[in-house]
């Protein structure tokens, strides 16, 4: 087998630009996310993961030029060499770096697999959109496990949700 640095075109430039690290930018508010972050995190990487809150601060001084407001809505990848992976793009190079879940990594880069990976993605935006629009009270959700730090729930998963009513961190809250 030739070395990588002697392979033809369809290498895609590996052999220029290795990934040695991948970025993982996700909601901190969403409990799937939060699970999803939880499980790789578990999981043996080939690629080092990082998880990075998306729309936080650490994520904005890191990446400056990205559209911080779409990192929370559909998940983002960033390789160390600048490389952005989004929506499905971006769960198949995260199973592409645990070591498990590669030769799945290679399947779902097929066209067939880059077909059942959008869908899956779908799905469970589907089922996060369902969750927030719950926690806003409109009926269409469940309302669990959706909440905003802003509306005072966070989320350990320690000691699981707590509330906080917003403007009471002095000790002292407005009653009324």
């Amino acid at each position: 087998m030739p070395a990588l640095a002697d392979r033809g075109p369809s290498d895609r430039g590996a052999a220029r630009v290795p990934v040695r690290g991948l970025t993982v930018l996700y909601d901190a508010e969403c409990s799937l996310c939060a699970f999803v972050r939880d499980w790789l995190v578990r999981q043996r990487q080939l690629v080092p993961l990082e998880l990075v809150p998306a729309g936080s601060e650490q994520a904005r001084r890191r990446f400056p030029g990205l559209d911080h407001g779409t990192t929370l809505e559909e998940v983002t990848v960033v390789g160390d060499a600048g490389q952005v992976f989004r929506g499905a793009a971006a769960w198949i190079v995260v199973l592409w770096a645990l070591r498990e879940h590669r030769p799945l990594a290679h399947r779902l880069s097929t066209p067939a697999g880059a077909r059942l990976a959008r869908g899956a993605v779908l799905a469970a935006a589907k089922w996060r959109g369902r969750q927030w629009n719950g926690a806003r009270g409109d009926g269409t959700g469940w309302g669990g496990g959706a909440y905003r730090r802003g509306d005072g729930w966070s989320y350990d998963r320690h000691v699981g949700w707590t509330y906080d009513a917003p403007g009471c961190d002095s000790g002292s809250c407005p009653t009324g």
